[in-house]
């Protein structure tokens, strides 16, 4: 069995090595489709967080998988699918996509009479399959093309995000050639909407939104904290927008243009440091449902890290 230190290791080694290919496997094209989007586990319908996300989007795209759904064995079994054999190309062992649970664990120890408590987290790895994998019309639901996006259902979803955002009460103020969030005065400064090409206005102001969320009276991030460095933030704050992005159905550019200088910053800190992507995920995740917690319905879950149940 691997150990925590292996496991954080090879899920690192797996964005590194996406990255320094050029793609960032938290972005994913756009589908008109509506069994194309976040990663959602098909049992629960509940999206994947934390760093789950990045790992399924980096089998979608080795496999070409184009479905959102993923399941264990067990679960597609369930449903009524089987899982089908692994192709004569692919070596043994990478066929299904392995994601991570994170249970909060306490140990207790006694030191000069007095108990101490020490919070960690215990990662155990599990085996999914993307619906692309599965066979049987029993789940030919979850496959993509059989559920298209009418024009209508497309402008409903920038409804929904423009109400998500309002929702949220932050005072943006709108003018300049600049984005940025001013932590002193508490507002976000935005350039007119005209400004953006289609969808990077939604990106942006989702990406300010997450910077808003970092005020003491939010969730406050620590600033104080040395390891809260400016790329965890710019990092925390990029996953954010897209996870966001991908819940309410909004297109997300695969390309990485407009943040290509803080590639070189994500990769130095994520080979120095094995925690730093789980790090920002979960924060991203946090932010994201912060967020959204203003315009979220109520039926809207996430398959979280800590409650994945496989």
């Amino acid at each position: 069995m691997p150990s925590q230190n292996e496991i954080r290791q090879t899920i690192t080694n797996q964005i590194i090595a996406a990255l320094a290919a050029g793609t960032a496997p938290w972005r994913r094209p756009w589908r008109s489709d509506g069994n194309a989007g976040a990663p959602t586990n098909a049992a629960s319908s509940k999206r994947y967080s934390g760093v789950n996300p990045l790992l399924l989007q980096i089998a979608a795209d080795h496999f070409t998988f184009k479905s959102k759904y993923w399941g264990t064995y067990r679960q597609w079994q369930d449903l009524g699918g089987r899982v089908t054999s692994r192709p004569s190309h692919v070596k043994a062992g990478e066929w299904g996509t392995e994601i991570v649970f994170c249970k909060p664990c306490k140990k207790t120890r006694e030191e000069d009479g007095e108990k101490i408590e020490n919070k960690f987290w215990l990662l155990k790895t599990f085996t999914v399959f993307n619906i692309d994998q599965v066979a049987g019309s029993a789940v030919d639901r979850f496959r993509v093309g059989n559920h298209p996006i009418t024009a209508e259902q497309v402008e409903e979803r920038y409804e929904q995000a423009d109400a998500a955002i309002d929702a949220t009460g932050a005072d943006i103020r709108y003018g300049g050639n600049q984005a940025f969030y001013q932590t002193h005065n508490d507002f976000i400064q935005m350039p007119h909407r005209q400004q953006f090409a289609h969808g990077e206005y939604y990106e942006t102001a989702f990406h300010e939104l997450t910077h808003w969320s970092e005020h003491p009276k939010r969730l406050d991030w620590d600033r104080n904290n040395p390891d809260n460095t400016y790329a965890l933030g710019e990092l925390i704050a990029e996953l954010s927008s897209v996870f966001i992005s991908g819940e309410l159905g909004l297109p997300v550019e695969k390309t990485m243009d407009n943040h290509a200088a803080y590639l070189a910053s994500w990769l130095k800190a994520m080979q120095n440091d094995t925690k730093f992507i789980f790090k920002a995920a979960s924060q991203a995740t946090k932010a994201a449902d912060f967020i959204l917690s203003f315009s979220r319905q109520p039926n809207a879950e996430v398959e979280a890290e800590s409650e994945l149940v496989a």
